[in-house]
């Protein structure tokens, strides 16, 4: 048994010391690979913007999975951005993915292991296939130097979590990874008032976007007034800039609302997953099996609307997230430039 776990330990010593293929591994002994693309744009100081895989391998079915990926993507480089899909590969952690490795997750689909903070080193040390939920994209985010990263919405603080203690670790992230997260706010399955005070505790800068008011994914409105407001990608790359200059180590949400087009089918969406949730107590569905269980059942009771309106606003996020690293990155550009 001994010889046994001194192979298995051999062997990931080999694995995550490989020779440079298909990527730089500078300053991470070859544990993580970076994409040339990524790794240029970040050495030049260009605006790269980090994106989850999680919405590939568990947010729809393949084909449609692949199709939002790339199309994501493009409406990042559309925006003056380098996207930089983050995922674990055999062990190993990818930050840009190639379109095979794009392909090759969206056909494994919910065979890949969703993959938070505490995932990622038995996903390594196994040599296993993990989609990066909000979590650990904003880890390895950090960790390559990318402040801003795109994702649909954000886990919070569940309904009746003063009892069961149900809270995501996204919000305790967001207090430890100074990353700037744009997302459409949490769902309304949550309880958005217990999320945003947890957001408080974790000392998070919580800002929405053109806004008073926090946004509930699928609607513009929650009934929740947001702690502070940004209105233009400059604005919000002057607080990221200042959080990171004052070393602050904590991360920033920004809250876009949904396009104003799709959430016209909001009221129909809201209803649906109040039918949705009253269905989950029915069943005893409780823990990590809930909210995909609810997702799934509300896409179904509005007829596939709740899922074009998920698609919709991530791209508007990304739209969003690749302005706002451009402006950031035009920030620090002449801010270097005036330090000389």
């Amino acid at each position: 048994m001994q010889s046994s776990a001194l192979s298995r330990l051999s062997n990931l010593n080999n694995h995550i010391n490989p020779t440079k293929k298909g990527g730089s591994e500078d300053g991470f002994g070859g544990l993580i690979k970076i994409s040339p693309e990524v790794s240029e744009a970040l050495s030049l100081g260009k605006a790269v913007v980090a994106l989850e895989s999680t919405i590939i391998s568990h947010g729809m079915p393949y084909p449609r999975n692949l199709e939002v990926a790339k199309e994501v993507e493009a409406v990042v480089r559309d925006n003056g951005a380098v996207p930089a899909t983050i995922a674990i590969l055999d062990g190993t952690p990818f930050v840009g993915l190639s379109s095979e490795q794009l392909e090759m997750l969206a056909k494994l689909g919910k065979k890949v292991r969703k993959t938070a903070r505490r995932d990622i080193a038995h996903v390594v040390a196994t040599r296993g296939n993990g989609a990066t939920t909000v979590s650990a994209t904003m880890i390895f985010a950090s960790m390559v130097g990318i402040p801003i990263f795109v994702t649909g919405g954000i886990g919070g603080v569940h309904k009746h979590g003063e009892n069961t203690m149900d809270i995501s670790s996204d919000l305790t992230e967001l207090g430890r990874t100074p990353v700037a997260v744009i997302s459409a706010g949490v769902k309304s399955i949550l309880d958005i008032p217990r999320t945003i005070e947890y957001l408080e505790t974790q000392g998070v800068c919580v800002a929405a976007y053109g806004t008073d008011e926090f946004p509930a994914f699928f609607t513009e409105s929650s009934g929740c007034k947001a702690p502070c407001r940004v209105d233009t990608p400059e604005d919000c790359a002057c607080v990221i800039d200042a959080n990171t200059k004052l070393n602050l180590k904590t991360g920033i949400l920004i809250a876009v609302p949904i396009p104003r087009e799709h959430s016209a089918s909001g009221n129909l969406i809201e209803s649906a997953i109040q039918r949705a949730i009253q269905e989950a107590r029915e069943k005893s569905i409780i823990g990590n099996a809930e909210t995909p269980f609810l997702l799934a059942r509300v896409n179904e009771l509005t007829g596939g609307a709740s899922l074009a309106a998920n698609i919709a606003l991530v791209k508007n996020n990304a739209s969003i997230g690749a302005r706002v690293a451009v402006a950031l990155a035009r920030l620090r550009e002449c801010s270097s430039k005036d330090d000389e």
